[in-house]
């Protein structure tokens, strides 16, 4: 079966489209997070773009970034806070991970509105990630409470990673200090 990749906006996106993202993220999720709702995924924050990589119809990985600014340390930096990212479970182990990472990546770069690429992950996914680009920084993170919007939470176990996503925006460029995602993670 063909595979083709879209890098698509949030609005833009089909109803067949969405109703194969609901696939994928229900088929991972549903059972411990209910349904998936592409406005208020988990409670996370939503994507405003998504690449997606389809096997005809079937969406067999996602990546999605919203864009945003976030204070870092005493600077503003522009990012693409990046969530979502999924493969379904039939395709793993076959590097469609990685090329869904690489186009997403693009669409970074090619997207003058963002410096640096930014997530929070699990420490067992680090390396992936590693081995796509993305440096690992230290740093106290604060963002809004995904269940109670009137709260902020501050963390510092959870790895944080960026990618550079402007040639002037290396990793050694990314700015010292404590992180306000000034939102809900993605």
């Amino acid at each position: 079966m063909m595979e083709h990749v879209v890098t698509v906006e949030h609005e833009a996106l089909s109803v067949s489209q969405s109703a194969a993202l609901g696939e994928l993220f229900d088929r991972e999720y549903r059972a411990e997070h209910g349904e998936w709702n592409p406005d208020r995924p988990y409670g996370y924050s939503p994507a405003d773009m998504h690449t997606v990589i389809f096997r005809g119809p079937l969406a067999v990985a996602h990546v999605g970034f919203q864009r945003r600014l976030i204070r870092v340390g005493a600077r503003e930096v522009r990012v693409a806070g990046t969530g979502g990212v999924l493969v379904h479970p039939d395709w793993r182990s076959g590097g469609v991970g990685r090329r869904v990472m690489t186009h997403a990546q693009q669409a970074m770069r090619d997207d003058d509105r963002i410096d640096f690429g930014y997530l929070g992950c699990r420490e067992e996914v680090v390396s992936f990630y590693q081995r796509t680009g993305w440096s690992r920084v230290n740093a106290v993170e604060r963002h809004v409470s995904m269940t109670d919007s009137s709260a902020t939470v501050a963390s510092s176990g959870g790895p944080i990673l960026v990618f550079a996503a402007r040639p002037h925006a290396g990793a050694d460029a990314w700015p010292p200090g404590d992180i306000d995602l000034r939102g809900t993670p993605w």
